[in-house]
């Protein structure tokens, strides 16, 4: 399927450069970067971009200084799955858009966060909740910034504390891909969120497309910097590439 153009990412991304006064020096700001994936425009990852058949939506509140970062993984989320939206956090005014996406009667929103970090009387996702293709659309929310950015945006929000929880528990990341080094063992990019969240909700063949696409992503990143270090026994990104596409023809084959 052809991607929209631009995504929900994307434009969000679009509206914060607008009111920027002034550059957003990343760390390897004086790489010429594409304009929509924002890789190195030597590594540009663009010509693959493809949707999948995914019967989930997915909501994405980004920490204001998240939506400018080049390694920001949740544009991915949002480059494979068409019901994407995205919204800047706010601690005093919560979007009136953001709020009522999670009233719609065709959406059942979905918060996933660390249960053992959250509110005491929050509800646990059931498996009705989880199920596509019924009346209601399971839409995930994403708390997209640092742990304790995504944290303090939890805490403060408390329109989210009575929405039904989805928690994870692993003894190890999904894949061996890191652009950042969390301070917690095991911290996942909102992309390796996003994919267990469709594992959840039984799309297993979507949820591969997004990891071997943010392992993608990674690789391209890493080539254009100096943190190759960063991933032991890396493949080379043609095979990366390979390996995203024959999963995304799975998918497509799986749905058919």
């Amino acid at each position: 399927m052809v991607p929209a153009f631009p995504h929900a990412v994307q434009r969000l991304y679009l509206e914060r450069v607008a009111k920027s006064t002034r550059p957003y020096l990343a760390r390897g700001h004086q790489v010429v970067r594409c304009p929509n994936c924002l890789l190195a425009v030597e590594h540009c990852q663009c010509h693959l971009r493809a949707q999948v058949p995914s019967q989930c939506a997915f909501c994405l509140v980004m920490y204001d200084g998240e939506i400018l970062k080049p390694s920001n993984s949740a544009r991915l989320i949002a480059d494979l799955v068409a019901d994407t939206h995205a919204f800047t956090w706010s601690r005093t005014e919560p979007n009136e858009a953001l709020l009522s996406l999670l009233k719609r009667d065709d959406y059942q929103p979905i918060v996933i966060y660390p249960q053992e970090n959250a509110v005491a009387t929050q509800p646990v996702v059931t498996d009705e909740q989880l199920v596509t293709g019924g009346a209601k659309k399971p839409l995930f929310i994403l708390l997209d910034g640092t742990w304790r950015q995504a944290h303090k945006m939890y805490r403060k929000s408390v329109w989210l504390h009575d929405l039904p929880l989805l928690s994870f528990h692993l003894s190890q990341p999904p894949t061996s891909y890191s652009l950042r080094q969390g301070s917690l063992d095991f911290q996942l990019a909102t992309a390796e969120v996003a994919a267990l969240a469709l594992n959840k909700a039984h799309e297993d063949a979507n949820a591969n497309v997004l990891l071997r696409w943010f392992e993608v992503f990674c690789e391209a990143s890493l080539m254009a910097t100096s943190k190759t270090s960063l991933v032991k026994n890396r493949k080379p990104l043609a095979q990366l590439q390979q390996e995203y596409q024959q999963a995304l023809s799975l998918a497509n084959k799986a749905s058919s």
